[in-house]
C-alpha cells in the first residue's frame, strides 16, 4: 500500500509504520461502542463532600505541601478562538453593507449578534477595540457593525479570530483586562505552588501561537510573582506530528494530496496524551484553558481543587499499601478480603462474573494489576444541558466493570436502552482532574499504556473539495485514561465556567461584579 517515498514521509514525521496500518484497520472495521451500565450518580459512584470537609482538606493539603509535595499543572491552550466567533463570521459573511447588517440584526438567526452588539461595551476587550477602530464605533448614529466585526476578528485589529482563545482579553479589571493563560498563572499561584514558592505550570499550545504565549507570559510572570510570592517555572509544548492520524478517502484508501503525498490530520486532544507523558510531579492538576472565573469567584475553584488532592492522596496512600503486601506474594486471607472489598467498594472495580476465577496466585495477580495503575480524581459538575462527557458505570474490555468519563461519540444511539441511561445521567465532566502518576515505588508510570485503544472516533471532513474521512486519538479524559483507577466527586458549579461562544462572556461569572 505504501510506496518507498511513503515510507520516507512517515519516517521524517516520526510516525510509526505499524501504529498507521493500525489505524488504516479502523478505518476499515470501525470502533466497537462503550457499553454503558448505569449513570455514576450521589451515593453511587459519585462523592459528595459536605464543607467541614472541604475546609479540613484546605488545611491538610497545605501541610502536605509543606512537607514536600510536588504539584504541576497541566492546561491543554493549543485550541484556536475561531469557534467562538462562529456566528459573527456568518453574520458578516451575510453582511455586505452597514445597512444590510441593521436589517440582518432584526432577524431570529442572528439573535446572538444582536446580543453582542447591545452589550458590546460589557466586553473586556471594548478599550481596544474601540481604539483600533480611531475610537469611531458609529456610523450615521448606527454602529458601524461591519467594520467592528473585522476589527475585531482580522489583523485590522485585535485578530481574535485567528487568535488561540488562551490569549483573548476574557475580564476586567481596574489595571486592566486579563486573559484565560493569566487567570491560570493566578491559580497556580494560590493552590500550585510548592513549600519553596515554585509553581509549575506546562502549556500545550500551537506552534504559531508559542512565540504570542511566551510574550504574554514574559509580561505577566513579575507582576504576578511580586504580588504573590512565587516563582513560576512555565512549560511549553506542542501537539507532536507523530500523533497525527492518517486520512483516508471514502474507500479507505490513504488520502493523497496533489502532489501525491500522504495527508495527516492532528488527532486530536487524545493526542496530548505524549505531552502529559513527560510532565514531572508528584501530583497533577488539569484543566482546560478556557474554564476560568475573575478573582472574585476564585476561591470555591481554589477549596476544592485541595480536597481533590487530599482524597487522591488518601486513597494512593491505601493502594501503596496493599500493593506493597501483594509484592511479597504471602498473603493472608484477611490481608485478601481486605484488599477485595477496597478495590470494589471504593476503587469501584467490579470483576468479572463469576468472581475471581482461578487460584490465590492468580487473584493476587488480579489485584496487583487493578490497583498499580495511575489514579485520577475527576470533578463533575450538575448537568444543566452543556453538550459533552459524563460519568458512568462501563463495562470495560476485560469484561471488569468501573467508573469511566464517557463521551456521546461511544455511545450506540441506535440502542434504545442505552440512550435511556444516558437520558437519566445526573452530572457533567468539566476536565477538572487531579492525577497521581507516580507507583508505589515512586517511579513514573507510562501513561501511553494505559489508554484504551478502541475508544477513537471516525468523522467526515473534506480536503481540496475531496471527501475524507478523518480519524481522532482516544480522547484525553475518556479513552486516553479508560484503564486508569478513576473516582468522581462532585464540585459546585460555580467552579465550571466554560467560554464556547463570545457571549457567555457575557455571563454574570464572567464580569466584574
Amino acid at each position: 500500500m505504501f510506496t518507498q517515498k511513503d515510507l520516507e514521509q512517515l519516517n521524517n514525521r516520526g510516525s510509526n509504520l505499524e501504529v498507521i496500518e493500525n489505524q488504516l484497520s479502523y478505518f476499515k472495521k470501525g470502533f466497537p461502542h462503550l457499553k454503558v451500565l448505569s449513570p455514576a450518580t450521589i451515593g453511587n459512584g459519585i462523592i459528595r463532600l459536605d464543607s467541614m470537609a472541604v475546609d479540613s482538606s484546605v488545611k491538610e493539603y497545605n501541610k502536605k505541601v509543606q512537607d514536600g509535595l510536588q504539584p504541576a499543572k497541566f492546561i491543554p491552550a493549543s485550541g484556536a478562538a475561531s469557534r467562538m466567533f462562529q456566528s459573527l463570521f456568518s453574520f458578516a459573511e451575510a453582511a455586505s453593507s452597514n445597512q444590510k447588517a441593521a436589517e440582518l440584526l432584526q432577524e431570529e438567526r442572528f439573535g446572538s449578534v444582536a446580543q453582542f452588539f447591545i452589550q458590546l461595551t460589557n466586553f473586556s476587550f471594548y478599550k481596544k477595540l474601540s481604539t483600533s477602530l480611531g475610537g469611531q464605533l458609529y456610523e450615521e448614529g448606527n454602529l458601524k457593525y461591519c467594520e467592528i466585526i473585522d476589527y475585531l476578528l482580522t489583523d485590522k485589529g485585535l485578530n481574535y479570530g485567528f487568535l488561540p482563545k488562551g490569549l483573548l482579553d476574557f475580564h476586567s479589571y481596574l489595571e486592566g483586562p486579563r486573559t484565560p493563560v493569566e487567570e491560570h498563572l493566578i491559580e497556580g499561584a494560590l493552590y500550585g505552588a510548592d513549600n519553596r514558592g515554585n509553581v509549575k505550570l506546562h502549556f500545550t499550545v500551537s506552534p504559531e501561537h508559542l512565540n504570542l504565549f511566551k510574550e504574554k507570559i514574559a509580561q505577566s510572570t513579575p507582576v504576578f510573582e511580586t504580588k504573590f510570592g512565587v516563582h513560576y517555572e512555565i512549560s511549553f509544548s506542542e501537539q507532536k506530528p507523530s500523533t497525527d492520524t492518517i486520512a483516508v478517502d471514502p474507500e479507505n484508501n490513504p488520502f493523497r494530496l496533489s502532489d501525491g503525498t500522504l495527508l495527516f490530520r492532528p488527532a486530536g486532544h487524545g493526542a496530548l496524551l505524549e505531552n502529559l507523558n513527560e510532565i514531572e510531579g508528584d501530583i497533577i492538576f488539569i484543566k482546560n484553558i478556557d474554564n476560568v472565573v475573575p478573582d472574585r469567584l476564585k476561591d470555591e475553584t481554589v477549596r476544592y481543587k485541595m480536597a481533590l488532592v487530599l482524597i487522591l492522596l488518601e486513597i494512593q496512600n491505601r493502594i501503596f499499601q496493599y500493593l506493597k503486601i501483594l509484592a511479597t506474594k504471602e498473603v493472608t486471607e484477611g490481608q485478601l478480603a481486605d484488599i477485595i472489598d477496597f478495590t470494589e467498594h471504593e476503587l469501584c472495580i467490579k470483576p468479572v462474573d463469576p468472581k475471581y476465577e482461578g487460584d490465590t496466585a492468580t487473584l493476587i495477580h488480579y489485584l496487583y494489576r487493578k490497583l498499580n495503575r495511575p489514579i485520577r480524581i475527576c470533578g463533575m459538575v450538575l448537568n444543566e444541558g452543556e453538550p459533552g462527557g459524563g460519568p458512568f458505570w462501563a463495562e470495560n474490555s476485560d469484561g471488569t466493570v468501573s467508573l469511566q468519563v464517557v463521551e456521546s461519540s461511544q455511545i450506540d444511539h441506535n440502542d434504545h436502552l442505552q440512550r435511556e441511561i444516558v437520558s437519566r445521567s445526573s452530572h457533567f465532566n468539566p476536565v477538572d482532574l487531579v492525577c497521581g502518576i507516580r507507583n508505589y515505588k515512586g517511579e513514573k508510570f507510562d501513561l501511553l499504556k494505559f489508554r484504551d485503544p478502541e475508544t477513537g472516533f471516525i468523522s467526515s471532513k473534506s480536503k481540496d473539495g475531496k471527501t475524507l474521512k478523518a480519524q481522532e486519538l482516544p480522547g484525553l479524559w475518556n479513552g486516553a485514561m479508560a484503564d486508569w483507577n478513576t473516582l468522581f466527586v462532585e464540585v459546585p458549579i460555580i467552579t465550571f465556567n466554560p467560554v464556547k461562544t463570545i457571549n457567555d462572556l457575557l455571563r454574570h461569572e464572567h464580569q466584574p461584579v
